[in-house]
């Protein structure tokens, strides 16, 4: 997906994601952004990992994402020597942003015929309309806030939204029925995790801060 939404709210024009050839990809990826952005390596951070870019991994994939595609290779080139140091191999690809299309193009290394032709095919289920019903839970205090924001996402990509709520003790589940383009309806699903998760620390700090 493309950095943006409520989670990530700078859009980045440049992609790299990176394929690693570990047994225990989602331990490695955690290590590897803990130094990449980690106190030891704070002086090289500064130089080669500028803090703009957006690093982040799905567990089996890491991805960071930059706006220009020099501050993007001067990641790369961070994170490479990184894994070079590890020992790791990894298979590294970069795209950019294509607005008219709406979605991410491979430019490096260039794409090939045969994954043009899947690229298409995905491109046309993609943009298929459907509906689909996203669950998450949000505590009472902010719950507004939350169904605010994902609203406002959810206008911002186009989509049809509706909510449903389901109060409990603590915590409410809200349910948006959303309806729209399958692309967009999977950046929400992916964005209204990332802000469920910001939503329950928030929840958690009012709860504890003093009176």
């Amino acid at each position: 997906m493309r950095a943006s939404g409520p989670a990530l709210s700078l859009e980045q024009d440049w992609r790299l994601e990176a394929d690693l050839d570990v047994a225990d990809a989602h331990r490695t990826l955690h290590r590897l952004i803990g130094r990449l952005r980690g106190p030891a390596l704070v002086e090289a951070v500064e130089a080669s990992v500028p803090h703009d870019v957006v690093i982040t991994h799905d567990g089996r994939r890491l991805f960071a994402y930059a706006a220009d595609h020099a501050t993007l290779q001067a990641a790369r080139n961070a994170i490479e020597g990184t894994l070079r140091r590890d020992g790791i191999k990894a298979s590294v690809r970069i795209s950019r942003w294509d607005d008219r299309l709406d979605a991410w193009q491979q430019t490096d290394p260039p794409a090939t015929a045969q994954e043009k032709q899947i690229d298409e095919a995905a491109e046309r289920a993609a943009v298929v309309s459907e509906t689909r019903t996203l669950v998450a839970s949000s505590g009472k205090l902010i719950r507004a806030e939350f169904e605010q924001s994902m609203r406002a996402w959810a206008d911002e990509l186009g989509l049809e939204c509706r909510v449903i709520e389901h109060p409990h003790l603590l915590t409410t589940q809200v349910g948006f029925t959303v309806t729209g383009p399958k692309r967009k309806i999977d950046e929400l699903s992916q964005g209204l995790l990332a802000e469920e998760r910001a939503t329950i620390r928030a929840e958690t700090s009012v709860m504890l801060s003093p009176l």
